[in-house]
């Protein structure tokens, strides 16, 4: 298969949970190798580049047995499910026993087989790989226990939830420095050079079997964040986790994607140590702020940096976006961040409005019911988003100047553009709850002396022709209603 695109589209769906459900509707149980064809021909046709299927590998009986008894779950499993018993709960698939294929969804084997026919149907596959921790009934805990955290008397006393004892030592359990720690996990201990050359094989042998992978909490391994956590700097200083191993996945798979979940503004950091693109998290957290001028600021970044951002508004750990969003900011905020480029990430059940977030842990779902009309947008602007000029293009912000004097509302409408030879695309996006008017001045994309139509990709049947003269001195009118949005292509 060709190489990624520069800014891809990809699916994340809950493996376990939509096996279940083909499962039932083929009334037998189905490996992955047995998904049926319509399936990954619907995936196909709506034009992602790559599905990251959550969860495969083997799932930890002592992972499960915590997410089934935790206190602080409880409340999830039942908003989840309106029926809930603990039989719904699985371990977390970010508890992981073992990089193999869960037996349970036909092991190593039946990934492989579905692995070629994403391949022929033109879709890349993107599996889980979790640096930081392993489940607490991992081999290594019996085998390799110096290549895990271990904990002194003090921190046993001072911080007892956070260790448990496993075959006569005091083990840490997975935590980031900010939370409570995972308590179906065991802390890997980066200081020793035995547990990260594990860890290094161990990511290389899940490149084998896939086309990328998303790396959970990846900054947790960076060596300053690593220290600050759990102290005691090793004697010679260790090296950066991530860039040695990078370059040596590189040398074995030089088209492979790495896609880190990121936090705390350490995404460039990530970014400079080999990874393709980085959780925008802090685009999310500024589009549920609602307040436009940080998000304009946001996107004022270099080209090369927003080039190699996740885009997101919703993935297994977020809100619902129906929730978060609501049904016409939520419109115009993917109009928005999934034009934008690097990677731009839907997950399963946003097209349709799904509310009801699903905690990883449970191994299936609440039917619900498609809001209105969402599916029907979602579908004109995947479509739009698999034409080439959105993965290949050149990108760039506009500015959206007064319409009039003492008219500031312009300040909520965000644009930008992209081109390809001879295509041109027009993202435009009012982020406020008021009418918003802006003239556009679009030189990059109309050059003067000709007549343009610009044609509405989300609203078929409304376009307007403009003079390139106009368009680009003193610029496009726009006129947009409460986060009202055009997607416009513009032709000479």
């Amino acid at each position: 298969m060709d190489a990624w695109p520069r800014h891809p589209l990809v699916y994340e769906v809950n493996t376990w949970v939509r096996l279940g459900e083909l499962s039932h509707q083929a009334g037998r149980p189905l490996t992955l190798a047995e998904i049926p064809q319509a399936e990954l021909e619907h995936w196909a046709e709506l034009g992602f580049d790559g599905v990251w299927l959550m969860g495969v590998w083997s799932r930890s009986p002592a992972a499960r047995e915590v997410a089934r008894h935790h206190p602080d779950l409880q409340p999830g499993y039942h908003r989840a499910l309106d029926d809930f018993q603990p039989t719904d709960v699985q371990a977390s698939p970010y508890a992981i026993q073992d990089y193999r294929v869960d037996p349970a969804l036909g092991g190593d084997g039946a990934l492989a087989q579905l692995r070629q026919r994403l391949c022929q149907v033109g879709l890349r596959l993107i599996l889980d790989f979790v640096p930081n921790h392993l489940a607490l009934d991992h081999a290594w805990v019996t085998n390799h226990p110096h290549w895990l955290v271990q904990a002194s008397g003090d921190a046993r006393q001072s911080h007892p939830q956070r260790y448990f004892q496993a075959g006569g030592h005091w083990l840490a359990h997975g935590r980031d420095p900010y939370f409570p720690p995972w308590t179906d996990t065991v802390q890997v201990d980066y200081r020793r050079p035995g547990a990260r050359r594990a860890m290094a094989d161990t990511l290389l042998s899940v490149a084998e079997r896939c086309d990328g992978v998303r790396c959970d909490m990846a900054m947790l391994v960076n060596r300053g964040i690593f220290t600050r956590t759990w102290g005691g700097a090793f004697d010679p200083p260790w090296a950066e986790f991530w860039p040695a191993v990078i370059t040596d996945l590189r040398a074995h798979f030089p088209d492979f994607l790495l896609m880190a979940e990121v936090y705390w503004d350490l995404e460039w950091d990530l970014q400079q140590m080999g990874f393709d693109y980085c959780y925008d998290k802090r685009l999310y957290d500024r589009l549920r702020n609602g307040s436009p001028w940080p998000v304009r600021l946001h996107l004022q970044a270099h080209r090369d940096y927003q080039s190699r951002l996740v885009r997101f508004l919703e993935n297994h750990d977020e809100e619902r976006a129906l929730e978060a969003f609501g049904p016409d900011r939520g419109r115009a905020c993917a109009v928005l961040t999934l034009t934008l480029p690097g990677l731009r990430l839907i997950h399963e059940g946003q097209r349709r409005g799904w509310r009801r977030k699903l905690p990883v842990q449970l191994s299936r779902r609440q039917w619900e019911p498609s809001e209105p009309g969402l599916e029907g947008f979602y579908h004109r602007l995947l479509t739009t988003l698999a034409e080439p000029v959105f993965h290949q293009g050149d990108w760039r912000l506009l500015e959206s100047r007064p319409a009039g004097p003492d008219n500031h509302s312009h300040s909520a409408i965000l644009a930008h553009a992209w081109r390809l030879e001879g295509e041109r695309r027009l993202a435009v996006v009012n982020l406020s709850g008021h009418w918003s008017q802006c003239r556009l001045p679009l030189g990059f994309l109309a050059p003067q002396g000709r007549i343009w139509r610009l044609d509405d990709l989300l609203d078929p049947g409304h376009g307007y022709q403009r003079d390139g003269d106009r368009l680009a001195t003193p610029g496009l009118y726009l006129d947009l209603p409460p986060f009202g949005h055009h997607l416009f292509s513009l032709i000479p």
